[in-house]
């Protein structure tokens, strides 16, 4: 079975920085697409970034490009999002998802449980 489990996250001032990381437990003899998304209070879940299985390609939304770097840590199935120049509007439920394909249409195989992110103004 797989599971995702994700850390980071927590409370920053506008323009600062934050890191997001996520592990894939369980079945990992696969490599897997992963990707996060996030859901603002009232608003549905939206794709924020996501990478491919060989991390040669990283796909961003038009909001965070330039300001979030995703990227595949050294370990199998692994992948960080740092997020710069946060604002107000980046405050958000974050989930890390993974698919054996595609993490871009928000039908990933597999999600995490979220983690909050709030940026004070």
């Amino acid at each position: 079975q797989v599971q995702l489990v994700e850390s980071g996250g927590g409370l920053v001032q506008a323009g600062g920085s934050l890191r997001l990381s996520c592990a894939v437990s369980g079945r990992t003899s696969r490599y897997y697409a992963m990707g996060w998304f996030r859901q603002a209070p009232g608003k549905e879940r939206e794709f924020a970034a996501g990478i491919s299985r060989s991390g040669g390609s990283t796909y961003y939304a038009d909001s965070v490009k330039g300001r979030f770097i995703i990227s595949r840590g050294n370990a199998k199935n692994t992948v960080s999002l740092i997020m710069n120049g946060l604002k107000p509007e980046d405050t958000a439920v974050y989930y890390c998802a993974a698919d054996p394909a595609t993490v871009v249409d928000d039908k990933a195989d597999y999600w995490g449980q979220g983690t909050q992110v709030t940026v004070s103004s």
